[in-house]
């Protein structure tokens, strides 16, 4: 038995498919991981990554900010408000927003926009397989 699985954002269908896992990260609820059999569920999501572990082949991973995530009867959606692929994800310009982000938070140590954003461009970059420096 296997999950089916969508991956939504407002743009297009990112990913559909038969997969044995998906872990993503929900809000106050950290990391939640989804196998067959998972007792109905729905939560926000976080600003974080998403792993869906396919049948065959390789996990595929999204950056996800934002969103929800709805589990019944062996279907996962989850509906993002914004969401990228790892192909998807330009390096260069997460790499800039990363540096504008941290100088805005090395002169404004509490700017909860800086401090999101950095999240956001980390995330990327994470996603993207680069390691921030």
């Amino acid at each position: 038995m296997t999950l089916q699985v969508q991956v939504v954002s407002p743009e297009r269908i990112l990913w559909t498919g038969e997969a044995e896992m998906v872990t993503a990260r929900t809000v106050e609820g950290g990391d939640i991981s989804f196998l067959t059999g998972h007792a109905p569920f729905v939560g926000a999501l976080e600003t974080g990554k998403v792993t869906v572990r396919p049948n065959e082949g390789a996990d595929v991973y999204f950056a996800v900010h934002g969103g929800f995530v709805e589990i019944s009867a062996n279907e996962v959606s989850l509906l993002t408000d914004v969401a990228e692929a790892t192909e998807s994800i330009d390096i260069e310009r997460a790499t800039e927003a990363a540096a504008a982000a941290r100088a805005a938070l090395a002169s404004t140590p509490d700017d909860a926009e800086a401090v999101a954003a950095l999240r956001r461009a980390e995330l990327r970059l994470e996603v993207a397989g680069v390691v921030p420096t």
